[in-house]
């Protein structure tokens, strides 16, 4: 917190995630090679991306003079690794209306008309889910509801502050189909379109519209890793070797 004492509560929270079909990762790969098989492509690709983000968000100024960010980089047997990052503007790039929240974050899906390829980086990197009636069986669901709280209500308007954190633009539209499932504008989740054409990826850009949110945005991105690593030796003769169990444990980066 003597980070936020000193230049202020983080204005945006930004999670940058790597796209497993990046060419770059695709055309490295030899042979019938997998991508859990070469995690040093895999992560070698990612922090290439991320420093290119970095450059973009802190030099080119994609949202304004930053006069102070903290990132993590996560590596977790769930999912590929991912960085959270934490950005604290100068007070003339503050984000503090409704438009200045809709001219950096948008959660409605694009036109396919105006840019497939934008729609389809959407729809491939930007939905949550589906989850709730249409997908009961979705990994998100806990005790019959969404731990993210999707899907989420249809807006006219953003709303700047509810309970610590804006509520996006959310228009009602026609559903679209994506994969087996329709879906609309409440299952977007929010994003940066211009970053989001650039890296082909999926980069939530969230607003932290008051203080209530920052120790909780804190500790998200200081959250104690729970996984360790053991060796056990025996003077043993016998042999119990379960494959199953020795393939899931080097399931992790």
């Amino acid at each position: 917190m003597a980070m936020v004492r000193k230049f202020g509560r983080p204005d945006l929270f930004v999670t940058f995630t790597c796209n497993p079909s990046w060419p770059e990762i695709l055309n490295a790969m030899q042979g019938r090679e997998r991508l859990e098989n070469r995690p040093d492509i895999v992560v070698r690709v990612f922090k290439m991306k991320l420093s290119e983000l970095l450059d973009d968000l802190i030099k080119r100024k994609v949202f304004g003079c930053v006069t102070s960010y903290i990132y993590v980089i996560e590596f977790q047997k769930r999912g590929l690794p991912h960085c959270h990052i934490l950005l604290t503007l100068d007070s003339s790039s503050k984000i503090l209306t409704k438009d200045d929240i809709d001219k950096f974050v948008c959660a409605e899906l694009p036109n396919i008309n105006v840019n497939r390829r934008f729609f389809e980086i959407v729809t491939k990197c930007k939905v949550h889910g589906p989850c709730g009636i249409i997908n009961s069986n979705a990994p998100c669901i806990k005790d019959g509801e969404c731990s993210k709280q999707f899907p989420k209500v249809f807006r006219e308007e953003t709303e700047e502050n509810v309970n610590g954190y804006p509520v996006y633009k959310r228009q009602c539209i026609e559903p679209v189909r994506v994969g087996k499932h329709y879906i609309d504008n409440r299952f977007i989740v929010p994003y940066n379109p211009w970053l989001s054409k650039k890296y082909n990826a999926h980069i939530n850009v969230e607003v932290c519209a008051s203080v209530k949110s920052v120790k909780y945005l804190y500790k998200y991105v200081y959250k104690v890793f729970t996984d360790a690593a053991s060796i056990t030796l025996k003077n043993d003769d016998s042999v119990n070797h379960d494959e199953i169990l020795v393939l899931l444990r080097q399931c992790g980066v």
